[in-house]
């Protein structure tokens, strides 16, 4: 029975392992999530109603999936990843574009609503560990607690951009400087995993969001870009992404094993 209940857990571990992979991907997720919105805006011509519309019924539809599935799948984690990436850009620029939010109040608010779900969770869950995602109901706080951080990592990143007025360039090495920062912290045990973890994947989202601005923005944009565009930028990213995911469909490295 015991060797029962083991295996039922490890098929409900519903994310992957935290290793390199993760996070390569983690950051070549959060570059696209800023240069498909800024694609399918600008060049498709969608608008910011409609790219909302689009990327969030993909969304919704990846969540149920990713909801109906008994196990950690690298396709649809990834996948979902990206479109919540996507939606978090989304969200932000339309609540700071039309609605006349400036950035840092973004940031604030998004932190704030972060925090609430972690309270929440943590109350009734009394973990907040990526390891224990093996319930629905750790799944929902961990989905939006993600959709949260990319949100407020879209505003935070946009300060350094558009407010402050920094090269694209510096302000994303100031961004791997501090996650840096924060991982020799986490490893050498100065703070715990679990805030090391969530402070590390809230910076990934403006680090690739500089960067990807760095690789896809016109000169008019900003004139330390490569302007390599939106669309080639979106595609290669997407394609390292697909590659790396089914290398790790095969050799499952990133799948937690079963406590």
């Amino acid at each position: 029975m015991a060797l029962v209940m083991t295996n039922i857990k490890s098929m409900l571990v519903k994310v992957p392992a935290i290793t390199l992979f993760f996070w390569i991907i983690k950051v070549l997720s959060t570059t696209v999530g800023e240069t498909l919105a800024d694609y399918l805006n600008s060049t498709l011509g969608l608008g910011d109603n409609g790219t909302i519309l689009v990327m969030v019924s993909v969304l919704v539809v990846l969540l149920a999936i990713q909801f109906t599935l008994r196990k950690y799948v690298p396709a649809i984690y990834w996948a979902a990843i990206v479109a919540v990436s996507t939606v978090g850009t989304l969200i932000t620029d339309s609540m700071h574009n039309n609605f006349g939010w400036e950035n840092w109040q973004l940031t604030i608010l998004f932190g704030l609503i972060l925090i609430v779900v972690f309270v929440i969770w943590w109350n009734q869950e009394k973990t907040l560990s990526i390891k224990t995602i093996n319930t629905r109901k750790r799944e929902a706080f961990y989905w939006i607690a993600v959709l949260a951080t990319f949100a407020m990592g879209t505003a935070a990143g946009d300060i350094f951009l558009d407010d402050l007025g920094m090269p694209l360039l510096q302000s994303t090495f100031i961004f791997l400087g501090v996650i840096a920062l924060i991982a020799g912290l986490w490893r050498i045990e100065v703070i715990g995993a679990v805030f090391g973890f969530w402070s590390i994947y809230i910076l990934t989202r403006p680090l690739g969001a500089s960067f990807g601005d760095y690789l896809s923005l016109s000169k008019d944009e900003a004139p330390d870009a490569l302007a390599l565009g939106a669309q080639n930028v979106t595609l290669v990213f997407l394609g390292l992404i697909v590659a790396l995911v089914i290398y790790l469909s095969v050799s499952k490295k990133d799948v937690i094993p079963a406590e």
